[in-house]
């Protein structure tokens, strides 16, 4: 069921965000060649308990897990596209990688969710280019968000930049509903027909989160039951800001 959020949880979730934004741009700063995934994970975990908040992704047990996820935060390297486990087989991050970072936070007992996808060092102007069309892919589809338009309206933003330029869609995974729980009704899918799905309405909170790969769409899922990766072994860029439905647009919380 599709819940709408009061004016009070709003700015919960507005302050909240606030401090989500503050902690990725301190670990996109820490990124660098030599760093490892669990140096990330124990800086993300020291960041959010500074704030006084809680990771909302630690011990979280998504619809259809096996176990609950192990981490503070999803450190996701080059052909991993998200849900990568930082402290199990931690990797050391190297020069010309890309890496996601994506983090849930619970502030108040209402949770926002984002994600960056960072350049480790110099990378190479296909990473490049996959990073800013993915941020720009973001963009336009918080863009389409305004009060009586539809759910179908962001997929299909999403959709119309992106096929051009090439990368694969990843379709299986897909953004949501927020703020109650880490998963919440509506269904954000990345591509869609405009004036098709659920009408949004002011004060749906959605975490938007296109994903995209420089090869094919087809992904599969690791042993470890949480990570994503690219059938081809290509790369996938991931960024997402939890917004909230207004009668004007969208107002991005997550910055």
């Amino acid at each position: 069921m599709i819940s709408i959020k009061t004016k009070e949880e709003i700015a919960i979730l507005r302050e909240g965000g606030k401090r989500h934004a503050f902690i990725l741009a301190e670990l996109k700063k820490a990124v660098r060649p030599g760093i490892t995934t669990l140096e990330l994970d124990d800086l993300a975990a020291k960041l959010v308990a500074e704030g006084g908040d809680k990771a909302a992704f630690l011990n979280y047990k998504p619809y259809g897990a096996k176990r609950p996820y192990p981490a503070t935060l999803c450190v996701s390297v080059n052909d991993a596209i998200v849900h990568g486990i930082p402290n199990e087989n931690p990797i050391t991050l190297k020069e010309g990688d890309i890496v996601s970072l994506d983090l849930g936070l619970v502030h108040k007992g209402l949770i926002t969710d984002s994600a960056i996808t960072v350049a480790v060092g110099e990378v190479d102007e296909k990473a490049r280019k996959l990073l800013d069309a993915t941020e720009e892919s973001l963009r336009l589809a918080i863009s389409a968000v305004k009060a009586g338009h539809h759910v179908g309206d962001i997929g299909s933003a999403i959709a119309r930049y992106v096929r051009p330029l090439g990368y694969g869609i990843i379709q299986e995974l897909a953004g949501h509903g927020v703020g109650y729980k880490v998963h919440e009704d509506p269904y954000v899918p990345n591509i869609g027909v405009k004036g098709e799905g659920e009408v949004l309405q002011a004060g749906m909170v959605l975490a938007i989160e296109p994903m995209l790969n420089e090869g094919s769409k087809e992904i599969k899922l690791d042993k470890d039951g949480y990570t994503y990766r690219t059938v081809d072994g290509k790369r996938s860029a991931h960024f997402e800001h939890t917004i909230v439905v207004t009668k004007g647009g969208a107002e991005i919380l997550t910055q």
